[in-house]
């Protein structure tokens, strides 16, 4: 059976705890094993956790909408709004189990970009079924490389998807709103609209959702980086989840100005890149024990400022899609 990237950080942490867990019971009376056996029977079936963790999504999401200018409605960033938001970006997440297997697999690739596959198409077209068809191509030329949808990602075309779900739906918000009728659905539909863009957009931050280097290192290694398949969930769900608190990361949000952004898909994959360009340097933290129990001052300084950078690309992707609403456009008529 194979496993999806996060069902495997997943399992190996539980087979890690289950291991250790074996040893215990067998140093312990039959009575207090039974009492512990009892409690790790779930583990067995453990539900994966991916992305930032719960946390670090809350983080993001909750910052994002904090920090949105006072021209967007109120609806989106008052008290209700940051807890609907902090609470429906682990969506994604919560759909990522193995009991709905179908689901699981046809959303997975949604979370992660291997940029060094993607890129072997050229230019990244802006649309899903096209780079997929591109990929077919590619593959004919290289048998050997993996370069399926499922293997490679389709991480910024999700974001690009539901950033145009938000868009209209703030579109439809105006209408409602010049035509004097209830607006209560469509607010509801806005605000899971821009929870659900940020947790693609708090992967996009994490540079191991960009790589094939995202769990161990793999192929030459001069520098010696682990090759342990647990870097991931140790950086983004455990470190972070003990380490790293809003209070942490929200100066860094508020620091930057909000961008009206051109050209979302553009400005998207810059984002991308730039996370991308720090998978060596989460490597090197590692071997440094900066993520290693309480980390090191600059293990914490780089989760803190990618938490930060989710959160600022969110608020300017929530702000840009509010703005660009307003502009004309042909209705569809089927």
């Amino acid at each position: 059976m194979e496993f999806s990237r996060g069902a495997t950080f997943a399992f190996n942490g539980a087979r890690r705890f289950l291991a250790a867990g074996y040893t215990a019971l067998m140093k312990i009376g039959s009575g207090a094993r039974f009492v512990m056996a009892a409690a790790m029977v779930p583990l067995m079936t453990v539900q994966p956790s991916f992305g930032w963790g719960s946390d670090g999504h809350k983080i993001i999401n909750r910052l994002a909408a904090a920090n949105l200018p006072h021209d967007v409605p109120v609806f989106v960033r008052d008290g209700e709004a940051l807890s609907a938001m902090a609470y429906l970006g682990l969506e994604p997440d919560r759909w990522r189990n193995q009991a709905e297997s179908e689901l699981e697999s046809e959303q997975a690739p949604d979370h992660f970009i291997d940029l060094e596959r993607a890129d072997m198409v050229g230019t990244l077209p802006r649309r899903r079924y096209d780079f997929i068809r591109d990929l077919a191509k590619v593959q004919s030329a290289h048998p050997t490389i993996p370069l399926t949808p499922e293997k490679v990602g389709m991480q910024p075309w999700q974001v690009e998807e539901i950033y145009q779900r938000l868009k209209v739906g703030f579109r439809e918000y105006r209408e409602l709103i010049a035509a004097n009728e209830d607006t209560k659905p469509v607010e509801l539909a806005i605000v899971y609209y821009s929870a659900w863009l940020g947790h693609y957009v708090g992967d996009g931050s994490m540079p191991l959702h960009t790589t094939i280097q995202y769990n161990g290192w793999t192929g030459p290694n001069p520098n010696g980086y682990t090759t342990e398949r647990h870097i991931h969930s140790k950086f983004e769900s455990a470190f972070v989840s003990a380490n790293v608190r809003v209070s942490d990361v929200a100066p860094l949000v508020a620091a930057v100005r909000t961008k009206v952004l051109t050209d979302e898909w553009d400005d998207y994959l810059m984002y991308l890149r730039h996370t991308h360009s720090l998978v060596e340097k989460t490597y090197q933290i590692d071997k440094a024990a900066g993520f290693d129990g309480a980390g090191t001052p600059v293990g914490k300084a780089f989760a803190e400022e990618r938490l930060a950078a989710g959160a600022i690309e969110l608020r300017d992707l929530i702000y840009t899609a509010w703005l660009r609403s307003a502009d004309p456009v042909q209705e569809f008529r089927g």
